[in-house]
């Protein structure tokens, strides 16, 4: 597992996951297969970003806004989350690629599209806040957060390359139909990582 994602995972654990699925009106282990997926996803996303020239802005927010004190109190933090936050940050990371890319979790793990974005939402201020306490304990600066992002998404793609694979072509679609979401749908999300315990 990679360090970031070891770290939310464990500050993801039952109460977190059970929490989130009540907000969006799902069973537990589909909010475990949408987290499973998009977590990783997300980084991979971050990892593009900063080594595409990103890192000073991305190093910014984390200074400004994500010093990983959401982490301290996750259960606080969901309680009171209205996602703008979150949706920001989604906006950012992943551009007009978003709903293509919600539209692929909703597919494979049965959610509509609503959940979907609901759950994202509340993640993206999990997963920005794991990496900005790493930047923070390590002193990164733009060159350390990227190479320590670019290893994150070295990591994840040697664990689960297919799944990666899979969700990296919906980042990478230029919106044509090219992505065979059928494909994805059956290969399903709770492969990707196991990062709850999934098998």
């Amino acid at each position: 597992m990679s360090m970031i994602m070891d770290l939310l995972q464990q500050q993801l654990g039952g109460d977190a996951v059970k929490e989130m699925s009540r907000q969006v009106g799902a069973d537990e282990r589909a909010t475990q297969n949408v987290l499973g997926a998009a977590l990783p996803m997300l980084m991979g996303a971050l990892a593009r970003n900063a080594q595409s020239g990103g890192a000073q802005s991305l190093l910014g927010a984390l200074q400004r806004d994500h010093d990983g004190s959401v982490l301290d109190d996750v259960m606080g933090y969901l309680g009171k989350s209205d996602g703008a936050d979150g949706s920001a940050i989604l906006g950012h990371v992943l551009g007009a690629k978003q709903g293509r890319v919600e539209q692929g979790l909703a597919k494979t793990s049965g959610l509509d599209m609503g959940q979907v974005s609901k759950l994202l939402a509340m993640a993206a201020p999990l997963v920005l806040g794991a990496l900005g306490k790493q930047q923070q304990q390590r002193g990164m600066d733009a060159d350390g957060l990227s190479a320590l992002l670019g290893g994150e998404r070295q990591t994840l793609e040697q664990k689960a390359p297919a799944e990666m694979g899979l969700l990296g072509s919906l980042l990478d679609s230029d919106g044509d139909g090219d992505v065979d979401m059928q494909d994805i749908a059956k290969k399903g999300l709770g492969m990707l990582g196991g990062l709850f315990g999934n098998k």
